[in-house]
Formats: C-alpha cells, structure tokens, sequence
C-alpha cells in the first residue's frame, strides 16, 4: 500500500521545529522510507514565525513542497490562526493545549500540554519539539520510535541524550 505523509510543523523561531523536521526525515530515510525536508522562518529567527515541512513517502516524492497537510502541529497561536486552513479536511491537527482554537472542522484533533510539559515538568522550554516529535511519532504510527530516538540522538547536542530521551518518551505519553 503506498501512502504519503505531508507534515507542517508551526510555531516561533528558537522552539526547534526546524530540526524537528529534519529529525523526523531523517529517521523515515533510516527505516527506509522516503523523505524531503524544507524550511521557512521569518527574518526574525527567534520570536517570528517557523516552520518546517516534511514530506514522508512510500513512493518516489516529485513535487518538495507541502500543499494540504495531513498533519500540522501548531505551538503558537499565530502559527494555528496561519496554518490552520492548509490542514486537509480529514487531516490531523496537533496543537498546544494553550491555543485557543476557532474552527474545528472534521480533523482528529490532539490538544496537547506540550510547552506545559517542556517548561514545567522538564524545566527545559527547548525541548518541546522533541516532546513533538514523540507525539507525532506515535500518531502517525509510521516511523518506528526507536527510529526517531535514533535520529534525536544523532542530532541534538552531546551531553543532552538524556533530557532528549525523556522529552521523546514524553510526548509519545502524552498520546493514549
């Protein structure tokens, strides 16, 4: 069976979403499943808009640009109030519980405690994509976790396999 995953991560500049996507690529190219990774974020990095996208086949990938996603995370409000309408009718939406959120259409929708868990419980605001990650990890049920672990831990800096870990194992919690 072919299927193809278009994923748009949104929030502000400094949250990782950036190397979010180019984790969750990586581990898809791991496992052996095509991927293509791009990014935008607007000019003031931190603080502005962010987003990266990445697009999970298994066929070949012609066109590098998500159009309709079927998964969008949002981790502002800006980014959801931006976003929210390239999310495919039957899509899946996950967002930070902190978003106050207007239309609700026929997505499947994940209100998650994603900065409350990174800020509060983990005392590291910088880990909420890797809390991502791990959500959207066991959502898609596409790429095997240990897989994404993996490529969390090829990416993120020395010393930080541990919190990385945990923020991983977090968000795949947060996910009954």
């Amino acid at each position: 069976m072919s299927k193809k995953y278009e994923i748009r991560l949104t929030g502000s500049g400094g949250q990782g979403l950036i190397l979010a996507g180019i984790i969750l690529a990586d581990a898809s190219l791991m496992q052996g499943i095509n991927a293509i990774q791009s990014q935008s974020y607007g000019p003031e990095a931190r603080g502005g808009a962010s987003k990266a996208e990445v697009i999970i086949s298994t066929e070949e990938i012609n066109y590098p640009k998500v159009q309709q996603c079927d998964l969008l995370l949002c981790l502002t409000q800006k980014s959801y109030n931006e976003y929210i309408a390239t999310l495919k009718n039957d899509g899946i939406l996950v967002v930070d519980d902190s978003i106050e959120m207007t239309e609700i259409s026929s997505a499947t929708i994940y209100r998650l405690p994603i900065l409350q868990t990174a800020n509060e419980e983990l005392k590291k605001p910088m880990v909420a994509n890797i809390i991502s990650l791990g959500a959207i990890t066991k959502i898609l049920n596409l790429v095997k976790e240990e897989m994404v672990l993996k490529a969390v831990l090829n990416r993120v800096p020395p010393g930080t396999d541990l919190i990385n870990t945990t923020a991983f194992n977090k968000g795949v919690s947060l996910i009954k």
